[in-house]
C-alpha cells in the first residue's frame, strides 16, 4: 500500500507539472543584410529559424516585437517600409509603404508597438517630390493600426529626434532628440526635458548618441553621452567626461548621470531588467555600470566592434551583434565570453538593432 501512495503521489506530480504552461523563452530577433530576420534562441545560442524579407534591402534595420512574441515589424528598404511579419511560421502579414508618388518619407530610428499592441508609432522626415523641385515637410509622428497597416493618423512634431519609444502604461510617447520630448498617446507635446542643456554650468553641450537603444526588456531607454567639464582646468586630461542617460518608461523619471573620465567610446548601452541601476555598454570594450553608484565596474576588451547591446530576461547574459557577422554572448557579472553563433553565410549584421523578445513554445 504504501507503494502504491508514493506511486500515485509520483503521478499526480507529473500530471500538474505537465499541466503547467511552459516557462517562457529568451530569443535575440536580429536583422541581417540584405533581406533575412534571424531568430536565435538565446539560451542554446542556436538559431531557431531565418525569414526571408521581400524587397528589404540593403538592410532590415530597426525591429519592434509584440510582447507575446509573435510578431514583428521590421523597418526596410532603405527605412521607407515596415514588414509586418509573423514570427512563429515565418510568413511576412503586410507591409507599411510610408512613400508615396508625391511624398518620400523616411522612418529613420524612431518606431515602437503600444503596450496593448494596437498602434505602432514612427516619428518620420517627409519630403514632398515636386516636378521643379523637393519640398522638405515637418516632421511628425505616424500611427498606424498594428493588425491592419493601415495610417490613422500623424501630429507634427520637433525635428531631430531620433529615438521613439511609448511608456509602461500606453498614456505617453517618448522621443529623444536634443531634448527629451514628451508626447501623449495623440502625439499632442506635453513636456521636454533638457538633453543638450544639462546643467550648462558644469558641463559643455553633451554629444549624445541616440540611436541603438534596447530598452524592451528593462523599460529604460539608456544611451551614452559625452561632455566636457567646465569646472576643471583646461590642460587637465580627465575634463572629457562620459555619462548615461536614463528615461525610465514607467516612473516618467529622466537622469543624466558622469560615469567616467573619457578613454574610450560606447555606441550604445542597455539597462539590466531585474536590476535598472545595473547598465551595460558596448563598442570596442564591453563595461558594465552601477548607476546607482555612479561608477564603472568593470571592462573586458572585445574581439571588434558591436554597436547593439541587450540583456536577456534574468540579467544574467549581455547580448552583443549590430556589426560584423556574429552574435555572441558574455556573463554579465564576470563579463566572460559564453558563447557565439554565426549568421547563416557569414551575412552582415552591421547597424542593426539586436532585439529580445519572449515566447512560450
Amino acid at each position: 500500500m504504501t507503494i502504491r501512495r508514493k506511486t500515485s503521489a509520483a503521478a499526480v506530480l507529473a500530471l500538474a507539472a505537465a499541466a503547467l504552461p511552459a516557462a517562457a523563452k529568451d530569443y535575440l530577433l536580429v536583422p541581417a543584410r540584405p533581406d533575412k530576420l534571424v531568430i536565435v534562441d538565446a539560451g542554446a545560442m542556436a538559431i531557431d529559424k531565418v525569414i526571408q524579407l521581400d524587397g528589404a534591402g540593403p538592410l532590415p534595420q530597426l525591429p519592434v516585437v509584440s510582447k507575446d512574441g509573435s510578431r514583428a515589424y521590421v523597418m526596410m528598404n532603405m527605412l521607407e517600409s515596415i514588414a509586418i511579419v509573423d514570427l512563429v511560421n515565418g510568413k511576412t502579414l503586410g507591409r507599411i509603404e510610408m512613400s508615396g508618388a508625391e511624398e518620400r518619407v523616411k522612418g529613420m530610428f524612431g518606431m515602437d508597438l503600444s503596450p496593448d499592441g494596437k498602434t505602432l508609432v514612427v516619428y518620420q522626415s517627409p519630403v514632398k517630390m515636386l516636378a521643379d523641385e523637393f519640398q522638405v515637410q515637418p516632421t511628425r509622428l505616424a500611427f498606424y493600426d498594428a493588425e491592419t497597416g493601415e495610417l490613422r493618423s500623424t501630429a507634427e512634431v520637433p525635428r531631430q529626434i531620433t529615438l521613439v519609444a511609448w511608456s509602461e502604461d500606453g498614456s505617453r510617447i517618448y522621443g529623444m532628440g536634443r531634448k527629451m520630448y514628451v508626447f501623449d498617446a495623440t502625439g499632442k507635446q506635453i513636456e521636454e526635458k533638457p538633453i543638450h542643456g544639462w546643467q550648462t554650468e558644469t558641463y559643455a553641450q553633451p554629444d549624445v548618441l541616440d540611436v541603438w537603444s534596447q530598452f524592451e526588456q528593462s523599460g529604460v531607454i539608456t544611451t551614452p553621452f559625452y561632455t566636457v567639464r567646465l569646472d576643471l582646468p583646461a590642460d587637465d586630461p580627465t575634463i572629457y567626461r562620459t555619462g548615461i542617460l536614463t528615461q525610465d518608461l514607467e516612473t516618467g523619471e529622466m537622469k543624466m548621470q558622469e560615469v567616467e573620465p573619457t578613454d574610450i567610446f560606447y555606441f550604445s548601452t542597455a539597462a539590466s531588467p531585474t536590476d535598472k541601476n545595473r547598465i551595460f555598454g558596448a563598442y570596442n570594450f564591453l563595461s558594465s555600470f552601477d548607476m546607482a553608484e555612479g561608477k564603472p565596474l568593470k571592462r573586458v576588451p572585445l574581439p571588434h566592434s558591436y554597436y547593439s547591446v541587450n540583456v536577456s530576461s534574468d540579467g544574467k547574459t549581455v547580448y552583443l551583434g549590430g556589426a560584423m557577422s556574429d552574435v555572441s554572448a558574455y556573463d554579465a557579472e564576470t563579463l566572460e565570453k559564453k558563447g557565439e553563433v554565426q549568421m547563416p553565410d557569414g551575412a552582415a549584421i552591421s547597424l542593426a538593432s539586436i532585439r529580445m523578445f519572449q515566447r512560450q513554445d
